[in-house]
């Protein structure tokens, strides 16, 4: 199979963006599927040669994850949150978003770890403080029926 020029990297990050946007969700997770493969290429050569910026690797992983989500695919969603963060462990929003799976799914333990780690990130972010407040709620509740 051809490997194609990394110049065309960033077109294909573009490109899995705009159909985010239009939500046509088959159609981007491919694309982002194929910019992750390319940058993962890359990054096994010299370093000159090296064109994913972390961020736009972290991103691509955070927004696929979004499109598992959305199909109800948790564990596959949790895998690509978690090498967003694996890519860059400053991005507090795949840590987010791992959260409210493993809120959802009843690990509130670990829910609480993404969704304070979050907040270590973006002290700001309002929607983990919420989640984090009814995540210890419901973990004080599930406690009190003792199951």
């Amino acid at each position: 199979m051809e490997q194609e020029p990394a110049r065309e990297t960033p077109d294909l990050l573009s490109a899995a963006h705009a159909q985010f946007r239009e939500q046509r969700f088959g159609a981007a997770e491919a694309l982002y599927s194929r910019f992750v493969a390319q940058c993962e290429r890359s990054s096994a050569g010299p370093a000159p040669a090296r064109k994913c910026l972390t961020h736009d690797l972290a991103t691509a992983f955070n927004n696929r994850g979004q499109i598992k989500y959305m199909r109800v695919d948790f564990y596959e969603a949790m895998d690509d949150y978690t090498s967003a963060i694996q890519t860059q462990p400053d991005f507090e929003v795949p840590y987010y978003n791992r959260g409210l799976i493993l809120y959802r799914l009843g690990y509130y333990d670990e829910a609480l770890k993404d969704f304070k780690k979050v907040l270590a990130l973006n002290p700001e972010f309002e929607d983990a403080s919420l989640s984090l407040k009814q995540t210890i709620l419901d973990k004080e509740e599930k406690q009190r029926r003792t199951y």
